[in-house]
């Protein structure tokens, strides 16, 4: 019997000696009937669409909510923290000039106070 070459048999799928990024279409500049790439446009879009709320968008806000929620925004982009520390919060209410003046009262929603005090021991 006789020896057949089998190289011609051999598929080389080994592709390190081809470096594919050096013809990487995101380097090319391939001109374009319309740029739909706009610098500043697109930021200004995404951050206003950020800053609306879809679960409250038909409230009306009164000033100092707004305020309150503009420092906010400020102070989670100033800082890079998309979720702030409650003593973060009060931070920033401190920075608007907040001060506890006076006592302590019910916190909204809970009902009245007989329902909030706990069971007693008997």
């Amino acid at each position: 019997m006789k020896k057949e070459d089998s190289s011609a048999d051999v598929l080389v799928t080994d592709r390190r000696g081809n470096d594919r990024r050096a013809n990487d279409r995101r380097h090319r500049n391939i001109p374009v009937a319309l740029e739909r790439r706009g610098g500043q446009e697109r930021r200004h879009q995404g951050e206003r669409r950020r800053q609306v709320d879809p679960t409250t968008c038909e409230r009306d806000y009164t000033d100092d909510e707004i305020i309150f929620m503009k420092a906010m925004d400020q102070y989670k982009r100033d800082n890079r923290r998309p979720f702030p520390t409650w003593s973060e919060v009060l931070e920033v209410l401190y920075s608007l000039g907040y001060r506890k003046v006076a006592d302590a009262t019910l916190l909204p929603g809970l009902g009245s106070e007989s329902e909030r005090k706990a069971p007693q021991k008997g």
